[in-house]
């Protein structure tokens, strides 16, 4: 990133930028940003090949084959489907897209990937005018292009191929298109995805790989964003409690499903995490996905597990549930208590963290001076944000007062003194009744 950001112990930054602490208390507005938007590193049979690419719901439902090269419903969109059942906007990137392109006389793939190889080309004499061709590409069972033309150097571009120009068209029920593969997926695909997602925004991370050293990987990556860049989001992996992190998500279920790895969970926690409302938990959320959840626990299990900092569902009646909205933090701090252990809270700080940098960045950064007027505008910014999460009830009795802006150790510098107070959702009922 080119704006310094992250935590603090003295007032030393070299970089401009917002530097934002939270301990436990002993745009260009200041609106609150809208939650969902998730990313992840997918094996993919088709797609775009070394960048990152965005997908929204409706996008989803509507351009599936031409992004996935599935349709909406296939098997292979399960995941997927799950995800967006919560989130609002997909970040992908694909791993394994240095494959090999399918082809045949008259065109190539447009991506590399064995889905490639479900494409064929179908000529036809127009029945109206025998001098032009009907040439029709077809994925699996689906016709996704479809141009009439006289020569093949009339064929115009498509979605799915790119065309040849070379062979002249003759009359087929369909010439299939061979040879496309799905590249490599190593360490290296990983930290590419790594270094291209660092520039964008997003709220959750998610990972299926069961791999220890890929999941090493993305334990730091999450904590040098977050404390080094200030950069808020959390990760979700399936069962690595030992992070003993905020930002750090454990799932420990499996999926039980033929052909699915047993992270596969992560896609729908991911989403509902990401989705998850600031003033909301996903405590007692029922699990609405595909997917079949091995979620046999006895109470001792349970209670061990949110001891472990573990993201578990459980059984309740036919239902599945969220046990418990919790992170892989275990060990608490001084400046780190039990609240941090919490994913409302996280999810409460991460708005501020991330809401009031870009204010910070964006309105006042390089613009407004260090006076007092200036800094004055900056609290009332910074008070009129916590009064709107005041409102949704996402933290409470929170005063002016609250909130201090001073001037740093420096002419350019400002420090802000900020202390709230998280509303979590209910968690235990203790109930005395009397009878007469």
């Amino acid at each position: 990133m080119a704006l310094g950001g992250g935590t603090f112990t003295v007032q030393n930054k070299e970089l401009p930028g917002a530097y934002i602490n939270f301990v436990s208390a002993a745009s260009a507005d200041a609106s609150l940003s809208e939650r969902g938007i998730v990313t992840m590193p997918l094996e993919l049979d088709w797609g775009v090949s070394g960048k990152v690419f965005e997908v929204d719901r409706d996008e989803f439902r509507e351009n599936c084959m031409e992004i996935f090269g599935y349709d909406y419903t296939h098997e292979k969109m399960k995941g997927m489907r799950d995800l967006f059942r919560n989130a609002r906007t997909f970040y992908g990137y694909r791993l394994n897209g240095s494959g090999a392109k399918a082809a045949n006389k008259y065109a190539e793939a447009l991506h590399g990937g064995v889905r490639g190889n479900d494409l064929k080309i179908v000529v036809q004499v127009n029945a109206d005018d025998e001098t032009m061709f009907d040439v029709k590409t077809i994925l699996g069972q689906s016709t996704v292009d479809e141009q009439k033309v006289t020569k093949t150097e009339d064929l115009k571009p498509n979605k799915y191929v790119k065309w040849k120009g070379e062979a002249a068209l003759e009359a087929s029920a369909g010439i299939p298109m061979e040879g496309g593969a799905n590249g490599e997926t190593d360490g290296a695909a990983y930290q590419e995805y790594l270094d291209k997602i660092e520039g964008y925004t997003f709220h959750v991370m998610g990972i299926t790989v069961e791999d220890k050293v890929t999941k090493s990987l993305f334990v730091s990556f999450v904590k040098r964003m977050r404390d080094e860049m200030g950069v808020k989001f959390q990760l979700v992996l399936h069962d690595d409690a030992k992070a003993d992190y905020c930002g750090v998500v454990s799932v420990k279920n499996a999926a039980a499903e033929e052909g699915w790895g047993p992270g596969s969970l992560v896609y729908w926690t991911a989403g509902a995490l990401a989705g998850c409302e600031v003033n909301r938990s996903c405590q007692n959320r029922i699990y609405d996905g595909e997917f079949t959840v091995e979620a046999e626990y006895t109470q001792n299990e349970l209670k061990k597990a949110i001891k472990a900092g573990e993201f578990v569902f459980h059984k309740v009646g036919a239902d599945i549930r969220v046990l418990k909205d919790i992170n892989t933090m275990v060990t608490v701090s001084d400046t780190q208590g039990d609240v941090f252990k919490d994913n409302q809270t996280i999810r409460v700080i991460d708005q501020i963290g991330n809401d009031i940098a870009v204010l910070f960045n964006t309105k006042y950064l390089g613009t407004v001076p260090n006076n007092n007027a200036g800094r004055i505008s900056l609290w009332s910014d910074i008070v009129t944000h916590h009064r709107q999460l005041e409102q949704i009830q996402a933290i409470e009795g929170f005063s002016d007062t609250d909130v201090a802006v001073q001037q740093g150790t420096d002419k350019k510098s400002v420090i802000v003194s900020d202390s709230i107070t998280v509303t979590n959702a209910m968690d235990k009922l203790y109930m005395s009744v009397a009878i007469a």
